[in-house]
């Protein structure tokens, strides 16, 4: 079967060089493509590093042995699932970048990783997975604003930035939502569209915080420039 699969792919592939129809080929290329991601029956690194951020999260309890089978898929759908992905246990792109597995995290350490996950699961305790991402988001647009320090930390622990570094929320267990929301944060998704506030209007008497522009609203938090 797969070798008339091959076959008829060549076929495709010559029909589409030789009548000049590049459309016809790159869709053909792409449906190879997806072929070659990591799912049941892959192994090599790209599975071990699956297996590792998911044994991290909760979801994996088998060895890291770079073998992606029963355990790993199940492990994988759970947590697409949960992230409100197509859970069909295969890695493709999206998952990936959902584990922090794609290109974009990179240059942030552990400790700011982990840092800006346990500021989300202070402040956004109890709202949707949205939510929190969204105060991910914020944090790193200010990272990003020239108004604001530029690292994380310095962002979090600014004088009176975020009042959760101050009381006992601060203390208690990182949520593993907020482990997978700090990711996806870091890896580009900003639901806020480039919020860098953010406040609880049931819970705060601040006034000047209210004449900022209201650019949406998510959960219990009104997400401001």
């Amino acid at each position: 079967m797969k070798k008339k699969l091959n076959i008829l792919l060549v076929l495709l592939l010559a029909v589409a060089i030789s009548a000049g129809s590049w459309g016809v080929y790159q869709t053909v290329f792409r449906e190879e493509s997806v072929w070659a991601l990591s799912k049941f029956g892959s192994t090599g690194s790209e599975v071990k590093k699956i297996q590792t951020v998911l044994k991290r999260l909760g979801y994996y309890t088998g060895s890291v042995d770079g073998i992606y089978g029963s355990k790993t898929k199940k492990a994988v759908t759970t947590f697409q699932r949960d992230c409100g992905l197509t859970a069909d246990g295969i890695c493709g792109k999206v998952t990936l970048l959902y584990l922090g597995l794609s290109d974009s995290a990179s240059g942030y350490s552990n400790e700011e990783v982990n840092l800006l996950a346990k500021v989300i699961s202070a402040e956004a305790r109890g709202e949707s997975y949205e939510g929190q991402v969204a105060v991910g988001a914020v944090i790193l647009n200010r990272v990003a604003h020239p108004s604001f320090p530029d690292t994380i930390s310095g962002v979090i622990y600014q004088n009176g930035a975020f009042s959760c570094v101050y009381d006992s929320n601060w203390y208690q267990p990182v949520a593993d939502s907020a482990k997978r929301a700090a990711q996806d944060a870091l890896n580009g998704w900003d639901p806020t569209g480039g919020a860098v506030y953010y406040y609880n209007p049931a819970k705060t008497s601040d006034k000047w915080i209210r004449t900022r522009t209201v650019v949406t609203v998510i959960g219990n938090h009104y997400f401001c420039i």
